[in-house]
């Protein structure tokens, strides 16, 4: 079951730092695997306990934790979350919560679309010149929905555009 948890452990010791080796974790990532995993419930488990936990079972002057120091804040933990069974039975259904977790990236950034943004972000509602700068579907048109591009394909000054041939004095 040890080898399991060891997995998860490093899976999210790695999580966000390329240059973490996956032996040691941080709190924040600490943090994380409680809260992805299922252990910290808001009720028994807060966040506040996480962090007590995470810097007691961390060396003085450490800002990480070795897999046999988290396997010292889980027992902790276990008892916190399953109160009246024993360390050993509490550590095991801790281990079951974390069986094959990953860091979770679902849903960590979402578009925000609430009061006056979504006013904003529909092209439909603009007017003026604004509403030049996007097509029928409401795609922007580029340079040429912020500039006024003129066509410059005549080469004499009485040019007046392609198929208008004025003759002067021809009569």
């Amino acid at each position: 079951m040890a080898s399991e948890a060891e997995r998860t452990f490093q899976r999210f010791a790695v999580f966000g730092g390329s240059s973490s080796s996956g032996t040691e974790m941080n709190n924040k990532n600490f943090s994380k695997l409680c809260k992805d995993c299922g252990i910290m419930d808001d009720k028994k488990v807060t966040s506040t306990d996480v962090d007590i936990v995470f810097s007691k079972v961390k060396a003085k002057n450490a800002r990480t934790i070795t897999f046999q120091q988290f396997q010292e804040a889980m027992k902790e933990l276990g008892q916190k979350q399953f109160k009246g069974k024993s360390p050993d039975e509490a550590l095991e259904n801790i281990y079951k919560l974390m069986e094959g977790k990953e860091p979770a990236t679902t849903g960590v950034t979402k578009a925000v679309t609430v009061g006056g943004v979504s006013h904003l972000t529909d092209t439909s509602k603009y007017t003026g010149t604004h509403k030049e700068r996007f097509d029928q579907s409401g795609k922007g048109k580029g340079i040429a929905g912020r500039e006024d591009v003129t066509d410059n394909s005549g080469y004499v000054s009485g040019y007046k555009g392609a198929g208008t041939y004025d003759k002067k004095g021809s009569n």
